[in-house]
């Protein structure tokens, strides 16, 4: 599911800053935005609509999930999923034109790539999982992968958010590609516990809660602090300049601390063009990774460690 989210999320994504359609005109449509967050969402393009794309594949992926794994149901509870699930996709489609976030193109594009989406997933979901399970050089392929997907993102036409998002979401997929196939047969098999059965009571399931979100939300903290510090050493050693808006000082072309850089790593590094680079990409892809590295590999080992 969580691969899935992150590949809707790099596919709605480029498109629209590939299109580039902005949403509808505000005046005359009042968009409703009362969040800090709904207000930066707010400045992405509007084709496709991702709340409807995301919807889709997801709701679709889980009621195949449901349908395949809990095969014995009649044909009114099938229908009566397909419906809820079919109910939900024109809710969230109605609201986000009720909201001025995107107009009815952009919700129908919306339910069209997320179709395409879920189509070609539930085509190869089987195999990316066995790659993952008990694939060869497994973490540094999909290392290689993010790496070039942040270059084949496309340029929009103004700057927006949705870059932002997918580094947030490449870092989890690769946090979790690179836990998962080093603790699969430990803690994500298919006989581990389920929750509320008897090998895992409400007690237990609560300790677990009490001792798991704390850890997850301190590894996300340490993450981004280390990962600030370690990029912008390297990128000093490496005498590349940086720019940074959020998280790290910056390092302009021509400092001080070029010049005290060895002549050797400086040569290494002039291949590629000389100008500021910048490093929130690597730090907030850096940060959500630890995030989702810690969910599935260092808390479910913390469980083991308690006895939980």
């Amino acid at each position: 599911m969580t691969l899935l989210m992150a590949f809707c999320d790099y596919v709605g994504n480029s498109i629209k800053d590939m299109v580039s359609a902005p949403r509808p005109s505000s005046p005359p449509v009042r968009r409703v935005t009362a969040t800090k967050d709904e207000k930066e969402n707010a400045m992405e393009y509007g084709l496709p609509s991702s709340h409807c794309l995301n919807t889709v594949c997801l709701s679709g992926y889980l009621l195949h999930y449901v349908l395949i794994y809990y095969p014995q149901r009649d044909g009114i509870a099938v229908a009566t999923m397909l419906g809820l699930v079919f109910l939900l996709v024109m809710l969230i489609g109605v609201g986000r034109v009720y909201l001025g976030m995107h107009s009815l193109i952009d919700v129908m594009a919306g339910v069209g790539f997320g179709l395409v989406i879920l189509s070609f997933w539930l085509t190869v979901h089987g195999y990316v999982d066995e790659f993952i399970i008990s694939g060869q050089n497994v973490t540094s392929f999909w290392a290689s992968m993010s790496f070039l997907l942040f270059f084949a993102y496309p340029n929009p036409e103004f700057p927006t958010p949705s870059f932002d998002y997918h580094t947030a979401f490449n870092g989890v997929a690769f946090g979790i590609v690179s836990g998962i196939q080093q603790t699969y047969n430990l803690f994500h098999h298919d006989s581990v516990p389920r929750v509320f059965s008897h090998q895992l009571p409400l007690a237990v399931f609560l300790g677990r809660i009490l001792i798991g979100i704390p850890t997850i939300l301190i590894v996300k903290f340490c993450s981004k602090a280390i990962a600030k510090w370690l990029l912008h050493i390297l990128c000093n050693t490496l005498g590349i300049p940086i720019a940074s808006s959020c998280y790290a000082p910056t390092t302009p072309k021509g400092s001080d601390t070029e010049h005290k850089q060895s002549v050797y790593l400086q040569k290494l590094v002039a291949i590629f063009p000389q100008k500021a680079y910048d490093v929130d990409t690597g730090i907030r892809f850096l940060q959500y990774a630890g995030l989702a590295w810690s969910v599935v590999d260092l808390v479910p080992s913390l469980f083991s460690y308690l006895d939980l």
